[in-house]
């Protein structure tokens, strides 16, 4: 039997893979915001970095994450994914650990970076695999449980980080973080490579061959797709957000709140992992529920939900209140988490079940290059020349952005259009 029979969609072997690749997600952003939370030891230990260092970590890391994204899009449309997201699951964990043995900026720079080419294999061929397990009518939801683990991972890597920081240094922290991929990468070696186009039973692309859509193919067919290249700018907006937010909101917390390191990590982990989980989970289901009567509506709840965000995001960051601040950031973080399904559900739906890998190797070289690769630097820059609180300001309005670009995609994309 197929990995993915749409007549079963919930047959075990989609729910072992998307069991397994939830988990993978999980530990890749622990891994990912792991460097916020011990952010402030390595600035004072015999590294001695500055905050436009720190944020080089990250850019570093999303340098090569988006220029390997484009190779495995490639292979992921044609070669066997569980083999490659497994390739990719072993590379950065290993990359990971040696990040905690380093003596120099450069050395951690280049661990760092190297963590890239693991999850480039992963991240861009996922959404894909998981397209062809279930039924497109219940993507929304399939994704919404994917992208759950962004929130739920970015958040333990906070606490998990901050607690080993505190309690073992900023180098355990590292090692521990790296072990948990390599038993996942034996994991994806079990996971079946269902058919392409087996969540799409009306489509021509699941009957023929993946060698009958080269590369060219697909790159053309993307690059003609409007609805498609708005929603991926739209995305990067979001992720020019929310990676600086979520970079830089621990220090934020310590310099401008005078919150104890530990404190600010495990308070602001606490409200990602809830609004994150509640706010992701809600948006794939109501997505979901509202795409039944239009094709629109993942990316108009991406765009009505994301413009709700950017006032609160602008008083939980300007305001001296604590209660405030602690209202408006949970309204803020709410809001923002409840576009992770829809948004990546209307990138599987704008794109063809033989170029998916390609789409999402598009889309994560684009959010990156034109988000959260610019914002961590940019606000350290920002923040090294006047102040932090300053700096931080310009989150709200790339969010306002964001969502003036998924309402546009939407108002792009015709009600019957489906690729072919």
């Amino acid at each position: 039997m197929n990995a993915a029979d749409p007549s079963r969609p919930f047959n075990f072997a989609a729910v072992l893979g998307l069991t397994i690749l939830t988990f993978i997600n999980l530990f890749n952003y622990l891994d990912r915001y792991l460097v916020s939370a011990v952010a402030q030891s390595p600035k004072k230990s015999s590294l001695a970095l500055t905050d436009l260092q720190l944020g080089s970590l990250m850019t570093g890391f999303l340098l090569v994450y988006m220029a390997a994204a484009p190779i495995f899009g490639a292979l992921g449309d044609i070669r066997s994914r569980p083999r490659l997201i497994a390739f990719g699951v072993a590379c950065w964990s290993i990359a990971t650990a040696w990040s905690g043995a380093v003596g120099s900026y450069w050395a951690l720079l280049a661990t760092r970076a190297a963590v890239g080419v693991g999850e480039a294999a992963y991240g861009t061929i996922s959404p894909g695999l998981l397209a062809d397990y279930f039924p497109r009518t219940q993507r929304g939801r399939v994704m919404s449980i994917f992208y759950c683990a962004i929130p739920v991972g970015a958040a333990l890597g906070y606490i998990v980080g901050g607690l080993m920081d505190a309690n073992f240094g900023w180098r355990a922290a590292f090692f521990i973080a790296g072990l948990p991929g390599i038993a996942l990468a034996a994991l994806c070696l079990r996971l079946r490579d269902a058919p392409r186009g087996a969540g799409d039973e009306n489509s021509i692309q699941s009957r023929i061959s993946p060698a009958a859509l080269p590369l060219r193919k697909r790159l053309w067919n993307l690059a003609g797709n409007r609805p498609y290249l708005l929603t991926v700018l739209g995305y990067a907006a979001y992720t020019f957000a929310v990676g600086g937010l979520a970079f830089w909101m621990p220090a934020f917390l310590e310099r401008a709140r005078g919150m104890t390191r530990s404190e600010a990590t495990v308070s602001f982990g606490s409200i990602v992992v809830i609004t994150g989980f509640i706010g992701t989970i809600a948006g794939g289901w109501l997505g979901d529920y509202l795409a039944k009567y239009s094709r629109r509506a993942f990316l108009l709840l991406s765009g009505g939900a994301t413009l709700l965000a950017a006032p609160f995001a602008w008083f939980a960051l300007t305001t001296s209140s604590t209660r405030i601040y602690t209202i408006t950031m949970v309204a803020a973080q709410l809001c923002l988490f409840l576009s992770a399904g829809p948004v990546n559900a209307s990138i599987l739906n704008l794109s063809g079940p033989l170029e998916r890998a390609t789409a999402f190797a598009i889309s994560v070289f684009a959010i990156h290059a034109l988000g959260d690769v610019i914002s961590p630097p940019l606000i350290g820059w920002i923040s090294d020349t006047s102040s932090l609180s300053h700096a931080i300001q310009i989150v709200p309005v790339a969010i306002i952005v964001a969502a003036c670009l998924w309402f546009y995609a939407a108002w792009s994309q015709h009600e019957g259009q489906e690729p072919v």
